[in-house]
């Protein structure tokens, strides 16, 4: 037996997250809903086994099972997996450039496609499934879904829809010391509303509008607010790897994996488990790997592990896909730029942070903040990323084309649907799948 694991392995497994300047790397991660293209209806996981089987033989992955069940794929330091309701997510290499971001997701794009089209299967690039109800939209084998799944509903509203009907892309991002892992999570933090209000993208639920610009991010509000949100106490002075670990230790968990097995843990303490109480698992003590898993069923919306996830922006189209983690690139590994949004931001309060947070996803780039709009802190914050990419020197601005046009036009990707549904498609919600189809 090894010893028990102690508090301070847990802040040291935060802290090993530190590297130097020149081994920072960029990870992107984004989601999208397969359907079919005949009915538009979602695919069920037999569909699903056989796209991961397809690109399995013909691009080289290896699989992933479990219970006897393809549940994802493996090649190198990339992985796919399937979210709750079928939805396909990639789980990019960390990578040096953004260049070489772009071109792994648009090989994973291809990949997809050639499989995909064989079967009759669209993949579509938004926010919040567009058309279907909760009730039709299928549901994937893996264990640690059910847990989630039965849980859910006792803690908010909206839990299901998060993780049956939403999608979403995101960046990992990492940082050489302590000091820096909190300006960049405090400098996340407060601008995630900026990144969710200029990539919204889901404004239309069962075939209507919906009232938001992006539903996705309002349906984080009333999930399960143990997990999630915009973290005020990461700005008190005290913060640091310690104070997100405490954070992390009073998240109820969700599942101990063992034999092979989730075990229902949902609503006990890791606190607990650290002493060998868990009710289910009378004796069991956690390692490492139950914290690593514990810490992914935390999602405020900047999280820690031993990089930095920046969470708050919608799935969409490959372009975005590429511009989302250009954005923050530009901010956060470029020192003048950091420290530029960090004198920008220090002395907005929490109620303005959480305020942004409420209203972006109802009123995107037109939100109301201090004496002007969203609009005007995006066209600053744009500015200083475009200057932060520009001193990185590889010539990676041109990927923050599609962030230039939303800011400059005021137009939320989200807003050009809703005006494509009132006029061109006649209010129907039908031509998005082609609209934004891959």
């Amino acid at each position: 037996m090894t010893e028990p694991l102690t508090k301070e392995d847990l802040v040291a497994y935060l802290v090993s997250g530190c590297k130097p300047k020149e081994n920072w790397r960029i990870g992107t991660e984004h989601e999208k809903f397969g359907f079919e293209v005949d009915t538009l209806r979602p695919i069920k996981y037999d569909q699903i086994r056989d796209i991961l089987n397809g690109l399995a033989e013909r691009f080289d992955w290896d699989k992933i099972v479990e219970e006897n069940n393809v549940i994802g794929l493996k090649q190198g330091k990339q992985s796919i997996s399937l979210e709750p309701g079928g939805q396909f997510e990639l789980s990019g290499a960390p990578l040096e450039t953004l260049h070489q971001t772009c071109a792994e997701v648009n090989s994973h794009l291809y990949q997809v496609k050639a499989v995909g089209e064989e079967m009759g299967i669209g993949f579509l690039g938004i926010g919040f499934q567009p058309k279907w109800a909760l009730s039709d939209i299928p549901i994937m084998p893996k264990g640690r879904y059910e847990i989630m799944r039965n849980y859910m509903p006792k803690v908010g509203s909206l839990g299901l829809d998060m993780m049956f009907r939403t999608c979403t892309v995101q960046v990992n991002l990492d940082f050489s010391s302590e000091q820096d892992m909190i300006s960049k999570f405090r400098t996340g933090l407060a601008l995630q509303p900026i990144a969710t209000a200029i990539f919204a993208n889901s404004p239309f639920k069962e075939g209507k509008p919906n009232g938001y610009l992006s539903l996705r991010s309002h349906i984080w509000t009333d999930t399960d607010n143990n997990r999630s949100g915009m973290l005020p106490f990461v700005f008190d002075d005290s913060f640091g790897f310690e104070r997100y670990v405490d954070y992390a230790l009073d998240v109820p968990m969700y599942f101990v994996y063992r034999n092979k097995k989730y075990i229902d843990c949902t609503g006990m303490s890791f606190r607990d488990f650290m002493v060998g109480k868990l009710p289910q698992a009378p004796g069991e003590l956690p390692t490492l790997n139950d914290w690593e898993n514990h810490l992914t069923t935390i999602f405020p919306e900047v999280r820690l592990k031993r990089y930095l996830e920046m969470r708050g922006a919608d799935g969409g189209p490959w372009r975005r896909l590429c511009a989302l983690p250009a954005f923050w690139v530009g901010l956060l590994y470029d020192e003048e730029s950091l420290q530029s949004i960090s004198d920008m931001t220090s002395d907005w309060t929490n109620e303005e942070r959480e305020m942004l947070r409420r209203k972006v996803p109802v009123t995107g780039l037109k939100t109301p903040f201090r004496d002007g709009y969203v609009r005007d802190l995006a066209e600053e914050i744009l500015q200083l990323s475009k200057n932060g990419l520009e001193r990185r020197g590889y010539k990676e601005v041109g990927f923050l084309r599609e962030v230039d046009a939303v800011i400059s036009s005021g137009v939320t990707p989200a807003e050009r649907l809703l005006n494509l549904y009132e006029s061109k498609w006649q209010r129907s919600v039908d031509p998005v799948f082609q609209e934004l189809l891959y």
